[in-house]
């Protein structure tokens, strides 16, 4: 995997493309928008959908300078190497195939030498005949009656991306058919108020818990899981659990421990990251509970409509590439530190918080695959909320403060169509209003002279004044469909692929959330003994000191 040079950034490319950010800065988005042969060379259509970036800052020189960055930094090799089973997560030496999760049943991807695709959809044929059990009612509780809510239990990648796809299937008109008189819950934080909020309303009679870790040992979700196996041990008794819990992990020991039927176990694979892994049963199985295996399979197919694209097309046309490239030159080049992620679809507000996860945690990396330290800046800081919303909450930077890139996503139809007579438009239409003119907005601007000629007062100008340029893109999606939701979803696993590729980090790794976990393990020992021996606080600084000491003088925990 290492480069062929030990940094991108001593690449001939890489320094054309630093060269080329001074004929950049001399252009302006209102003149490259002039240009409507630039326009329709940055359109790239593909599937049902319709990538614009022709609002970025750049020129069609600027894509060949990065097409050259991707042949320098090893590009199309690199995506082989991925779907080839090649372990190119190197610091914990695995393959990187969640690909694999959503591969026809007929394909061959292999893993040590071995085709994968026939473990995944032994597991997706498990979880399609279980799930079917639960919904027809011929699998019951202790009691009898049939279970029709569902918590799923993990944290971070085990349900982050799992509520993005519940949220934007809860209000697609055929999964919600088929969701009918179901709960779908998940429960992640290991503040208790998340436990009470999760089970409020709940039956433990009526209610089946899936519990989601690889290893079975992550200590929120374990701690979760056992306070809900005390929350169904209590109102139905300790033979109730294997009715009433099931797992998705691949350490059978420790669930048969824990009191689950091993049988009850779904498994994944250490080719499948955490933050990747929605497409497996971390994701299917709670997701084919709510909405029915047919639907979820419509998502799949989705995400692997992407995943050839992704493989086989051209790096000037793939959409992925494209997306990536453009983020390496924002932030690299153009020095721009964030993203902007704006669906127009109240049904994608989950959206932007997994894709944190999925880019930060991948590509918030300081050191090369090798482990050279890098002199330049990776990783985007991302947020973002479904517009209109967000217009009412942060454009006003976007628009004249700090110059963020900005993702649009919006849709043809709405999963939910309002027509109000006597209105100019339909709901939509006035939803889509606002994702069609704020790109030009930011593109535009308003000079003092469009102000001038408005009549503006004088001293109100300057403040009225929009400086414009301010880079964007568009992506038009048919529907919210499930299979558009997989679609989606993979544009952006692999786009961020793409900018880890480029900067020739590691994507697949995390170290980066082992240390405070270590840290949090000694004060687990100190609460502990302070709690039931009184031991005084050794071996924190000051600050620590006085914040626990606080903490433990005023908090009302009983006495274990």
């Amino acid at each position: 995997m290492a480069s062929s040079t030990a940094l991108i950034s001593e690449t001939e490319a890489w320094k054309e493309l630093k060269g080329h950010v001074e004929d950049i800065k001399k252009t302006h988005l209102r003149d490259l928008m002039n240009d409507a042969n630039r326009c329709q060379k940055m359109m790239v259509e593909f599937d049902g959908l319709l990538l614009d970036y022709s609002r970025q800052c750049a020129t069609v020189e600027t894509m060949v300078k990065l097409l050259n960055l991707a042949k320098a930094a090893k590009l199309t090799e690199k995506i082989s190497s991925m779907y080839n089973g090649e372990h190119i997560n190197s610091t914990e030496n695995r393959s990187v195939l969640h690909v694999a999760l959503r591969a026809p049943k007929d394909a061959v991807i292999k893993a040590d030498g071995e085709n994968v695709v026939p473990e995944v959809w032994s597991v997706l044929d498990k979880i399609k005949e279980f799930s079917e059990k639960i919904r027809s009612g011929s699998w019951v509780g202790a009691t009898g009656k049939p279970l029709k809510d569902v918590v799923a239990v993990g944290i971070g990648g085990s349900f982050l991306g799992p509520l993005f796809v519940h949220t934007a299937l809860q209000t697609d008109p055929q999964a919600a058919e088929f969701a009918k008189g179901r709960q779908l819950r998940f429960l992640a934080n290991i503040d208790p108020v998340d436990v009470a909020r999760n089970v409020k309303g709940l039956n433990p009679e009526t209610t089946l818990v899936v519990v989601v870790s690889k290893t079975f040992t992550t200590a929120e979700t374990m701690l979760n899981a056992r306070t809900l196996r005390e929350w169904i041990t209590t109102a139905l008794g300790a033979p109730a659990v294997a009715k009433h819990m099931v797992a998705v992990s691949t350490n059978l020991a420790l669930v048969e421990k824990f009191g689950i039927d091993p049988n009850n176990a779904f498994a994944f694979w250490d080719w499948v990251g955490g933050r990747y892994s929605v497409c497996s049963a971390v994701g299917v199985l709670p997701l084919s509970l709510q909405y029915g295996f047919d639907v979820v399979e419509k998502f799949l197919k989705g995400a692997s409509s992407i995943d050839q694209h992704f493989q086989s097309t051209p790096l000037e046309k793939n959409i992925p590439v494209l997306l990536g490239l453009l983020s390496v030159w924002n932030v690299s080049f153009l020095g721009y530190p964030a993203r902007a992620i704006l669906p127009y679809s109240q049904a994608l507000e989950k959206f932007a918080p997994h894709i944190q996860q999925v880019s930060m945690e991948s590509n918030g990396k300081g050191v090369s695959i090798d482990g050279l330290p890098l002199p330049f800046e990776t990783g985007e800081i991302d947020f973002g909320e479904p517009g209109t919303n967000g217009q009412h909450s942060f454009y006003q930077l976007i628009h004249q403060g700090r110059v963020i890139p900005c993702d649009f996503i919006g849709t043809v139809k709405s999963q939910q169509p309002v027509y109000l007579k006597g209105e100019v438009v339909s709901n939509h239409d006035e939803l889509m209003s606002n994702f069609f003119a704020q790109p030009d907005a930011l593109a535009y601007g308003k000079t003092p002279e469009q102000l001038q000629k408005e009549n503006v007062s004088e001293n109100l100008i300057p403040h009225k004044t929009f400086s414009g340029n301010r880079p964007s893109l568009s992506l038009l999606l048919p529907e919210l469909s499930a299979y558009n939701v997989g679609q989606l979803l993979a544009i952006y696993e692999h786009r961020v692929a793409v900018q880890g590729f480029v900067w020739g980090i590691n994507s697949f790794d995390q170290w980066g959330v082992e240390l405070g976990k270590v840290l949090a393990t000694q004060v687990r020992k100190q609460l502990h003994s302070s709690r039931t021996q009184g031991t005084a606080l050794e071996g924190f600084n000051f600050s620590t000191t006085t914040l626990m000491k606080r903490y433990l003088e005023t908090s009302s925990e009983p006495q274990m």
